[in-house]
């Protein structure tokens, strides 16, 4: 039995024709989404030129070198140790793609350049340079995609990279292990904590317990917040006592407590009133992220709040940055992968939750909020 017209196939056949992509391109009504069309598709096409010319303006600290002011040609280039003619390549790239502003000329009639806009927006968010760096590994990973995705790469950089994803028993790694990924996590998810404590007040609870909370970030960001708050952090014995010096050093001593142990054997302490997954679930495969939630549910009472914080599958607007960029990058570490809040809202329940609720943030492109109660 057929299933009669569908005009996305008819849409399909019709884009495809040259001669319809000329009309649309020339036709006044039509010019402009053609364009935008042509220019995304060429966007995709060269993504990855554009990522190494953000990396070479990262690796060579040219935001945090214009980030008093304008600097002509001439003294940049020496400092990035390039003639003028190979600077001036990467400054007109990086002017391309807003990174960089040109601003008229010095007395010599040097060019003089400037931030632009996104990379003024670079020097308010440090972990993105420190992501910006991180992605050589995945860029690596990816230089057969093919291999990637059919599992015939028998090892990955980012597989190496992140201990825990790979390894057969997390708890016993050293903090020589931990220390490098420890410190990107810190740096990566300074700006989610900020988001995901907007979006909800903690001022109503008495104990906050970060499940796999690296070195503490977002307990400090809530710390800070609420005098009142107790915090209590869990993660990987290794990186618990790098959080425990951490809190020690700040003066939380009275306040804080670290628990290490691995969360797929070691149950984690009572006592909290609510908990936090912070970008943690989406880094496990099904087996374990239900493994997690079930044991977050056996930590809290009746009443206890559970919040789930993370970039998400099929969110509208930013389907790339859930669908595409973490899609592969989770792939690549090995371990986990981007789900959408109506899979999450499931694994909730089954894991023993009631009234689920999407919280509104500010940026859900880089963090969606599932709030999730124990009734």
């Amino acid at each position: 039995m057929g299933f009669g017209f569908d005009w996305r196939e008819w849409r399909n056949r019709l884009i495809a024709r040259p001669g319809f992509q000329r009309w649309a391109a020339d036709f006044p009504l039509t010019r402009a989404v053609a364009q935008r069309r042509a220019q995304s598709l060429f966007d995709i096409t060269a993504g990855f030129v554009y990522s190494q010319i953000l990396y070479a303006c990262v690796e060579l600290d040219l935001f945090d070198r214009l980030a008093a002011g304008p600097q002509s040609l001439s003294t940049l280039a020496p400092a990035m140790g390039m003639t003028e003619a190979q600077a001036d390549r990467l400054l007109r790239a990086a002017v391309a793609l807003d990174l960089l502003e040109r601003r008229g000329v010095d007395d010599a009639g040097s060019a003089r350049f400037g931030l632009g806009n996104h990379g003024a927006a670079m020097l308010g968010n440090p972990g993105i340079a420190a992501m910006v760096k991180h992605h050589r590994m995945l860029y690596r990973d990816l230089d057969d995609p093919l291999a990637l995705l059919r599992g015939e790469k028998q090892e990955t950089e980012l597989g190496r990279y992140w201990a825990y994803a790979s390894s057969l028993d997390p708890a016993q790694e050293g903090d020589a292990s931990v220390s490098e990924y420890s410190e990107l996590m810190s740096i990566s998810n300074a700006f989610v904590a900020g988001d995901v404590l907007d979006a909800y007040s903690l001022k109503g609870h008495r104990c906050l317990m970060d499940v796999g909370g690296g070195q503490g970030n977002f307990l400090l960001a809530a710390a800070e917040r609420w005098p009142h708050l107790r915090i209590r952090l869990f993660d990987l014995p290794a990186v618990a006592a790098r959080a425990q010096r951490r809190f020690e050093s700040l003066g939380l001593g009275d306040r804080a407590e670290t628990f290490g142990g691995d969360l797929m054997s070691t149950p984690l302490p009572k006592g909290a009133d609510i908990c936090s997954l912070v970008r943690v679930v989406h880094d496990h495969d099904d087996d374990k992220a239900m493994q997690i939630l079930r044991a977050v549910r056996a930590a809290l009472e009746p009443g206890g709040t559970l919040l789930l914080a993370e970039p998400m599958a099929e969110t509208p607007g930013a389907e790339p940055i859930g669908d595409a960029y973490f899609g592969l990058y989770l792939l690549a570490m090995g371990s986990g992968r981007p789900r959408p809040p109506r899979e999450l809202k499931a694994m909730l329940r089954e894991a023993g939750f009631d009234a689920i609720r999407m919280q509104r943030t500010r940026r859900p492109m880089q963090t969606r909020l599932l709030v999730a109660q124990v009734t």
